[in-house]
């Protein structure tokens, strides 16, 4: 089965409410969408969502490289995904989260054709999904008041976005900690905003305030502190914007810069890397989380058919389509009490896009 038809969908998805983090505040989440036709009639569908200050992406440059990959893919071979990423690396080396939607989309074309759902695709199985939920950067009484709210909507663990001051970020935990009482895991993420100093003193103040973990607490591109970091601090350290490939994670191994792995599809260019980075994880005793930007449900039920392939990934944040006013899928994963997801029973990822949705967007096809 070739691939004849390629169609990219632009689209902007307002928030329900503004996200800060230390990187940036957003509002509306820009995506790209990707349909691509094989020639026996059926389709795969994938998701870019680009974050300028992690993956170097917005929308304007995701179309611009899915019109390269588009042409690199069109009569290509669908179920050839090694050759496909081949293929596009040497057409366009990064676009990272541009070639993740087209990895999404091949991957939900060949689980269409197999008849399989992607986490039995991936050889793996259906297993019970919980997701966090997360509170975006405000001040300690806002957050607390969120964390509350989570907490007695049955969360068991709640993501809160720190990287500012020492004082705001301590404060932060200590009243959300306040309002949750003892049983709410709490996992904190700086989105690399402290220096080296600044990590290890509000770690280390924080010691006893039950962290789970602590994600990307300095610049992605100091190693160094990372691993200092994490040897100094009774809080785990996870690797996020540190990681996008398989080749990161050997460095970060060497390294001995991190006890945990954050995975995300935009990261990796999508699955196929991810479970690349999952094996190098998996070989040195470093378990995964698998995360997000703030996609829709599409790119969400591919991270979380990854999640339920890979016992070794063993935690999910996967809320970002909660934050959405409008999440324009049809199928695709569910959210139940407390972050329960349940994956769809269908072949390849089980999720579309709406049929007026899709109407509304820009359009451009490739044949």
């Amino acid at each position: 089965m070739k691939i004849t038809r390629i169609e990219l969908f632009r689209a902007a998805l307002p928030l329900k409410r503004p996200f800060r983090i230390s990187l940036g505040t957003v509002e509306t989440a820009g995506t790209v969408f990707v349909r691509l036709h094989g020639e026996d009639g059926l389709y795969g569908m994938g998701e870019a969502n680009p974050s300028l200050p992690i993956c170097g992406e917005t929308v304007g440059t995701v179309t611009a490289a899915a019109e390269v990959y588009a042409k690199v893919l069109i009569g290509r071979p669908a179920h050839d995904i090694d050759g496909a990423t081949a293929a596009m690396r040497a057409a366009l080396p990064g676009n990272v989260t541009a070639r993740s939607a087209f990895d999404m989309a091949l991957y939900d074309l060949l689980g269409k054709r197999a008849g399989l759902p992607l986490y039995a695709l991936l050889g793996g199985t259906r297993r019970a999904l919980v997701t966090d939920n997360t509170i975006g950067i405000d001040t300690p009484q806002a957050m607390a008041q969120r964390a509350a709210e989570m907490r007695d909507a049955g969360f068991e663990a709640i993501k809160v976005k720190l990287g500012t001051t020492y004082q705001e970020d301590v404060a932060r935990i200590r009243a959300i900690r306040d309002a949750v009482g003892a049983d709410t895991f709490l996992r904190i993420d700086a989105n690399q905003g402290w220096d080296r100093v600044t990590a290890l003193k509000v770690l280390a103040d924080l010691a006893d305030a039950g962290i789970q973990y602590c994600e990307q607490p300095v610049r992605a591109s100091d190693t160094d502190a990372l691993a200092e970091v994490s040897r100094s601090s009774a809080i785990p350290v996870m690797a996020d914007e540190s990681l996008f490939d398989d080749v990161d994670a050997l460095r970060l191994v060497r390294a001995g810069a991190c006890r945990y792995f954050n995975i995300k599809l935009s990261k990796s260019a999508g699955i196929h890397t991810a479970l690349r980075i999952n094996g190098i994880a998996e070989a040195a005793g470093i378990a995964c989380m698998v995360g997000c930007m703030i996609e829709t449900r599409l790119g969400l039920t591919a991270a979380a058919h990854l999640v339920s392939a890979r016992p070794n990934i063993r935690f999910a944040d996967l809320d970002g389509a909660d934050m959405l006013r409008d999440d324009p899928v049809t199928g695709g994963m569910t959210y139940g009490a407390g972050g329960a997801i349940t994956l769809p029973d269908g072949p390849g990822l089980g999720a579309d896009l709406r049929d007026d949705a899709l109407a509304a967007l820009d359009r451009t096809e490739f044949a």
